[in-house]
């Protein structure tokens, strides 16, 4: 029980932009902050990620509620308010009738506070929304006491309690298998952005038969995109969650879902920052928006459900970052038979979370991708080949687990 004499310190939840700031004092002995990560197909396809974070809010909630922060009905009893300008998601705002309101913080725009046990897991929800256990493999020992949070069906203490890792490892799809649709749907919560992206098999085959260099992010033994872990200090909060999953693919790949007979997708990142800028827009861009937050960087989200897109860098107009959370393909959440997962690879942008509690956690989240990329006998990337010859000493954590 916090004592009434214990000195305070300041939880602050801030967008991108930092348009929106907002603070709540608490004394340090009510900490961590209790979590839960909900895996359900519209926690994903409103954020982009691969689920959802979020904590009671352990401030004053009237400053939140009577702010400019943009409002996106996400439920009839559930509203997400975001930024309009830069789309983080900040807090979902529960409004039961006959219940309190209440407000859950994001965990991704919370900044990074140099205690510990700052945040807890407790729950992963909706689970079996995922098919293929989304992101939960690697999610399992990530809470500083040790305690694995409780992995549930559906909703917590109301479905049944699922045994990890699940699904069973033999029921999942072998990294070499490629079944899947030759269009796969990229879409928002409210499908204002309604996309496909087409999977260049053939011409990536026919690239690697003649000798020609594949693109940089196509696995050259199974041609399939490669999918990282990235928890900087701008893709977090637009995320709303510390670890925002990315894939790559040529802009030609991505297509408009409905009447795709007109004038095709945007060739490049530069034609498609002048089509959502431009006074003519294709209205089959729909709700496709884009935040700068470098002068040569664009950040796309839809700016009605506040999910983020794309990311876009000048230098390189070939190619678009997707938000892996968007993907809509049969076998599950991981997208698996067009994305090969970066499991145990090492994590760029690594000095954001330093001397905070994310550092702790991005470690525990690497080493669990790893082992159960060991469990599931899961190959190595190319990637992780090249990395481990020429800097051995960023897998060093990794001695203690089976090694092939």
């Amino acid at each position: 029980m916090p004592s009434n004499t214990e000195p305070k310190m300041d939880i602050i939840a801030q967008c991108l932009c930092k348009a929106h700031t907002f603070t709540a004092s608490i004394p340090p002995s009510s900490l961590p902050l209790e979590a839960s990560y909900c895996h359900c197909n519209s926690c994903r396809h409103v954020t982009g990620a691969m689920y959802s974070c979020d904590a009671p809010w352990p401030g004053p909630q009237e400053t939140i509620l009577n702010s400019t922060l943009a409002r996106y009905n996400f439920t009839q009893n559930v509203t997400v308010r975001f930024c309009a300008t830069c789309s983080s998601p900040m807090f979902f705002h529960e409004h039961y009738e006959g219940r309190p309101e209440s407000l859950g913080v994001f965990i991704g725009v919370l900044t990074n506070h140099p205690v510990d046990k700052f945040v807890k897991v407790v729950d992963h929800i909706f689970v079996e929304d995922t098919i293929d256990g989304g992101a939960t493999p690697w999610l399992m020992d990530i809470n500083p006491d040790g305690t694995p949070p409780k992995l549930w069906k559906g909703r917590m203490n109301t479905t049944e309690e699922l045994e990890a890792p699940w699904p069973a490892i033999d029921s999942l799809m072998k990294a070499e298998d490629k079944t899947g649709p030759g269009l796969i749907p990229l879409q928002c919560h409210c499908k204002g952005v309604n996309l496909t992206v087409r999977r260049m098999d053939s011409e990536f085959s026919k690239m690697k038969a003649s000798g020609k260099e594949l693109p940089w992010f196509v696995n050259p033994r199974n041609l399939k995109h490669m999918c990282g872990f990235d928890p900087c200090d701008s893709c977090r909060p637009m995320f709303g969650v510390d670890m925002v999953h990315w894939t790559f693919v040529l802009a030609q790949q991505v297509e408009f879902a409905e009447n795709n007979t007109g004038e095709p997708f945007p060739a490049d990142t530069l034609q498609l920052k002048e089509a959502v800028l431009g006074p003519n827009r294709d209205p089959r861009l729909g709700t496709l928006s884009l935040y700068a937050s470098s002068p040569d960087v664009q950040r796309y989200f839809c700016s009605r459900c506040s999910a983020s897109v794309f990311y876009a860098v000048d230098d390189r107009p070939e190619l678009l970052d997707v938000a892996a959370g968007l993907l809509c393909a049969p076998e599950g959440a991981r997208a698996e038979s067009l994305l090969a997962w970066e499991l145990g690879s090492a994590i760029g942008n690594v000095g954001d979370v330093q001397g905070g509690w994310r550092e702790k956690y991005v470690k525990a989240v690497r080493r669990g991708a790893e082992k159960w990329r060991i469990q599931r006998g899961y190959p190595k990337s190319w990637r992780r080949i090249n990395a481990e010859e020429q800097k051995p000493e960023l897998f060093e954590d990794f001695k203690d687990l089976q090694v092939e």
